[in-house]
């Protein structure tokens, strides 16, 4: 029995088994983006922020750029949302019956899984620059600076494999559109159709033309009859 239905997902209105649900690889790896997110914006928000003696401002631990703290914490907020977000819409990717519907779920998965995976290079990338031109990072906080550079690298392979899967589901989707939606049988000899009902049959079977006497084949049994004038 076929339980698959479009785009990857089940039949519309199946039992929801939840052993099945949580072992799904898109959910590990939506599982995988948010522990991720929350490393990433715990690392930050404990130590990432220090008051300079000097003047009792605060200021980022990145070489005392407040734009980088802000940024690898609204990235990793905005995807811990996210992530949990779309593993709800796991669970209801089930129970959507509408093909358009699941298409643009998949479209809204695949271009938000990429764009992600985009954003968080750029903070890999912003952090590490960051923190290279940090001089002297207050005593405790380098640990946790780095431990958030190092999720934001492991959190760009999440976010592609993310968008990796939705591709997938597309791509499936895409093809099942364009198969054939129905299977021919044969009827009577191969490549043969089913006529409708009260039509003429296409080969009807032999029967010996109108006026014709039966001829008898045997060898030696052939009887000539000569003409009359």
């Amino acid at each position: 029995m076929d339980t698959t239905g479009a785009y990857g997902g089940g039949k519309a209105g199946g039992a929801f088994d939840p052993q099945a649900f949580i072992q799904r690889p898109p959910v590990i790896v939506r599982a995988v983006c948010w522990l991720f997110s929350v490393i990433v914006m715990g690392c930050i928000s404990a130590k990432g922020w220090y008051i300079d003696k000097a003047d009792n401002k605060e200021y980022c631990v990145y070489n005392k750029d407040t734009n980088a703290c802000n940024y690898g914490v609204g990235i990793s907020v905005i995807a811990f949302i996210a992530s949990i977000g779309f593993i709800a819409g796991e669970y209801l990717f089930e129970q959507m019956s509408s093909v358009k519907t699941r298409k643009h779920y998949v479209l809204a998965d695949m271009g938000f899984s990429a764009f992600w995976a985009f954003l968080y290079f750029v903070g890999f990338c912003y952090l590490s620059n960051a923190w290279g031109k940090t001089v002297k990072p207050p005593l405790g906080t380098a640990n946790n600076m780095q431990g958030a550079i190092a999720f934001c690298f492991f959190s760009i392979f999440a976010w592609v494999a993310c968008a990796f899967f939705a591709f997938q589901r597309f791509r499936l989707g895409a093809e099942a559109a364009f198969a054939p939606a129905y299977e021919v049988e044969a009827a009577g000899s191969p490549g043969g159709f089913p006529a409708y009902p009260g039509a003429p049959d296409p080969q009807p079977a032999y029967s010996d033309p109108p006026f014709s006497q039966p001829h008898n084949t045997a060898a030696g049994n052939i009887d000539y009859t000569a003409p009359t004038y």
